[in-house]
Order: C-alpha cells, then sequence, then structure tokens
C-alpha cells in the first residue's frame, strides 16, 4: 500500500466567491498518495465549488491547489489529464448503450487498438455492466447509471479521481457496490476525493473534512474527529451546533 507521507494534494488557504457571498473560504488540507479523502457537510456548505476548483473547472479567487505537484490553475492543461472527475450530474448519453458510451469517452481520451479492448473490458467488468453492453444507458437504474459514470471516468486511468456525491439517491445496495470499486481502485493506488452526503461513507475515509457554511471546521482520520463522541455523526452536529453559536455570538457582539 502506498505510504501515507507522500503527499499528492495540497491545498492551501484556498477562496471562492459567487459575486460576494463566500462559496469557499481559507480552506487547506492535505491528501497523501492512496488516500481516500472525504467531504461531509450540509448543501450549501461549499463541496462542489471546492471539488470543481480540484477539478479545474473554475477558478480560485484566493489561495493554490498543487497536485503532484503542479499548480492546478498556472499548469491546468497537464493537471487535467492527471484528473477523473465525476460531479453530481454526469454527462451520460441516455440514448446511447452502455458501450457506446464507454466508447466515446475513450474517443475523447484518444485510446484505440489493444488498449481500448483492454480498458473496454476492465471497466465495464469492473463496474459489472459487461452483461447490459448493449443496454441504452437511459434504461439503467440509478446505481447503474452511476456506476456506468464512474467506468467512463477511469477509462482514461488518472491518478487522483474527484467524485461529487456520487452515491447521492442510490439504493444502500448499489452504495455499497459503489464504495467496493473505489477500495479497489485505493488498492491498486489511486487517490481519490469524494464529497458525500451519508455519514456513514464518511467513515470509510482516511481522512475526513468537515465543511460548514464555506469553512472547513475539521480535517482530519474519522476517529480523530469523532473523539470524544460515541460516534461520527454525533460529532458532526456537535461541532456544526458549536459553528453556528460561534457564528450567532460574533453577529451579536457586533
Amino acid at each position: 500500500m502506498p505510504g501515507y507521507d507522500d503527499t499528492l494534494i495540497r491545498v492551501d488557504r484556498l477562496s471562492y466567491y459567487y459575486a460576494s457571498l463566500p462559496a469557499v473560504q481559507e480552506v487547506s488540507f492535505t491528501v497523501a498518495r492512496g488516500m481516500i479523502a472525504g467531504l461531509v457537510g450540509s448543501d450549501g456548505a461549499g463541496k462542489t465549488s471546492l471539488l470543481r476548483m480540484m477539478a479545474t473547472m473554475i477558478k480560485p479567487a484566493a489561495g493554490s491547489i498543487s497536485l503532484a505537484g503542479l499548480d492546478a490553475v498556472k499548469e491546468k492543461t497537464r493537471v487535467k489529464g492527471m484528473i477523473g472527475y465525476m460531479p453530481q450530474r454526469f454527462g451520460l448519453y441516455q440514448d446511447l448503450t452502455v458501450g457506446e458510451n464507454i466508447d466515446f469517452f475513450m474517443d475523447i481520451f484518444g485510446i484505440a487498438g489493444a488498449e481500448r479492448i483492454k480498458r473496454r473490458e476492465r471497466y465495464l467488468g469492473f463496474a459489472n455492466l459487461a452483461p447490459f453492453i448493449d443496454r441504452p444507458a437511459g434504461n439503467l437504474s440509478g446505481g447503474m447509471k452511476q456506476k456506468l459514470g464512474l467506468a467512463c471516468v477511469l477509462v482514461h486511468e488518472p491518478q487522483i479521481l474527484i467524485l461529487d456525491e456520487p452515491t447521492n439517491g442510490v439504493d444502500p445496495v448499489s452504495r455499497q457496490e459503489f464504495w467496493e470499486i473505489l477500495n479497489q481502485m485505493k488498492a491498486a493506488g489511486m487517490t481519490i476525493v469524494i464529497a458525500t452526503a451519508y455519514i456513514d461513507e464518511g467513515e470509510k475515509c482516511d481522512r475526513l473534512g468537515l465543511l460548514h457554511r464555506s469553512r472547513l471546521l475539521a480535517w482530519g482520520s474519522p476517529a480523530a474527529i469523532m473523539t470524544p463522541f460515541a460516534g461520527l455523526e454525533e460529532a458532526v452536529m456537535q461541532r456544526l451546533t458549536e459553528a453556528d453559536q460561534e457564528l450567532a455570538n460574533d453577529k451579536f457582539h457586533i
């Protein structure tokens, strides 16, 4: 297993605004190679904005992001080649079959010949989609659509996988299968950053960040964030309550 002292992702005092409203404020953390790093927080906490900056989709207002030693803003083109990004609404083509969708994404990345055949078999098999290769994507279940989306993101074999709530609204069995795939990718050396709406998924991560009102309240192992509470959900709720109380007190004193 890769050593956890090998920093692959470095986020330093990162900020982003929509007009004058803060979406992300001075967020800093590091992720070591071969880790699964999770982000939890309520809707509007800043998770999507943070991941979009890491995926080079939007430019930070302040701060920096380094991926494998490359500046994600100044060396955007090189960074794009090493990441796979799956947004909340991934752009599958509903009228195309499972096989045609994955072929389309291999066309984008210029994967051809024997390598194309190998990767097609690998990732459709990996996601248990090979029996459905001729089925239109629009006829797949929610969980199968998410697994197909993941397969399409993986075809160019990125170093870093960035996922924005990929299991939101997916049934429990499909969520478990999705995480089994992620753990296999981690075992193969991939580094994964995932935003999730589920506290139990946060417990599966090596490092976990708690975002609230655009700020990072906590970053560490799930066990460290949980201490001294009985469970992670209790710890998260307590930290959110304390943060809101501090915000209310600050407004009162003003």
